[in-house]
């Protein structure tokens, strides 16, 4: 099954797959973007020409999740596991201890970023279980006073996934990073979201923020502007040199994903992607082990085990050949890993569905 541009079926965890489309109109404008006789990756971020996409890519994104009035859309540098520490830095001693949930690897790590800075509060844990779970949000003991309540909505590398937005109240903080723009939330329940691009949005080297406006009033005073959301919303993501191209290609999504019939269009194509290799694995009688419990299970990261190493070698081996790029599984959890996010093509999934089928058979 070729692709365009001989291109593989890339399943890595991130960077992720962007929409062919996507990468052909940058190609297009790389030289002179719109006449303006440079790349974006040249103009000064100060002019006209890039002010102009800023504001289109914030106004698209606020299109497609629904964003609120009072919600500030903020397109910040560095990755999620820099926010991470940014928002504890910035909210941990606005109120009692923070309240954690942790259901993988990077929520965990979200977690020691935060220890460093004080006390919290981690009200569950999926570590003793190999993070296979997660929690019914009405089963957690919340802190109404708490500084904030915090949680990854989907752990790429267990590919355990919250199916819902927080159904009981409180400041809820979310790392979004691997699933923002795959299905329809309501932002009216969280104060602050936050997702390194590269998993759904663009490439990396951008954070979008989602904060609500009584969250930036809740910012301390002595913060340092690079650190402070305050500062940075005051000056529209522009306290210093935003990154311009990231910021474009975020934007090329933006308007591509719509295109395709928006958000929920997306989450109907993903849960269809994900269902043909949930299918090959539930019908392999055992062969295949899918990581997490089938009520959490990703529809961005799927995640299972074979018999053996010797076997996991060998199903990596023979998929790289056959164009089935990055399934080689993280090393926490070992085996195999297909990350699908929104670009990531239908065909893609059946290809592998039909590999796995047919490996199971010979081994």
């Amino acid at each position: 099954m070729s692709q365009p541009y001989d291109r593989v079926f890339n399943f890595s965890a991130g960077p992720c797959t962007l929409p062919v489309e996507v990468l052909e109109e940058a190609r297009d404008g790389m030289m002179n973007y719109k006449g303006s006789g440079m790349s974006v990756m040249e103009m000064s971020h100060r002019s006209a020409s890039f002010e102009a996409i800023l504001a289109e890519a914030e106004a698209d994104l606020r299109k497609l999740l629904n964003v609120p009035d009072n919600y500030k859309i903020l397109f910040q540098q560095g990755g999620a596991s820099m926010h991470a520490s940014i928002i504890a830095m910035q909210y941990m001693k606005q109120g009692d201890m923070p309240q954690y949930i942790t259901t993988g690897t990077w929520g965990q790590k979200s977690m020691e970023y935060a220890k460093l800075l004080g006390d919290l509060d981690e009200i569950y844990s999926g570590k003793a279980d190999k993070y296979r779970c997660a929690p019914e949000f009405d089963s957690l003991k919340l802190n109404p006073k708490a500084a904030y309540h915090y949680y990854t909505s989907n752990e790429t590398i267990q590919g355990v996934q919250f199916q819902t937005d927080p159904t009981v109240d409180g400041t809820w903080v979310c790392d979004m990073s691997s699933d923002i723009l795959a299905r329809v939330l309501d932002v009216n329940k969280y104060g602050i979201i936050y997702a390194g691009a590269q998993k759904n949005q663009g490439p990396a080297g951008v954070v979008t923020v989602i904060v609500r406006d009584d969250m930036l009033a809740r910012v301390p005073e002595n913060m340092t502007p690079m650190f402070d959301y305050r500062a940075q919303a005051e000056n529209d993501s522009m306290f210093n040199t935003p990154p311009c191209w990231t910021i474009y290609m975020c934007g090329l999504v933006y308007k591509w994903v719509e295109r395709q019939g928006g958000v929920a269009e997306m989450n109907r194509r993903n849960k269809e992607k994900a269902g043909i290799i949930y299918k090959a694995i539930d019908e392999s009688g055992g062969f295949y082990k899918g990581h997490a419990a089938k009520e959490v299970r990703s529809i961005m990261n799927v995640s299972f085990t074979l018999p053996d190493e010797e076997l996991t070698k060998k199903f990596v081996k023979e998929s790289e050949a056959a164009k089935l790029d990055g399934l080689k599984g993280h090393r926490s959890v070992g085996g195999i890993r297909a990350s699908i996010y929104n670009a990531f093509p239908k065909e893609g999934c059946e290809a592998l569905a039909s590999f796995m089928r047919d490996f199971a058979a010979r081994s």
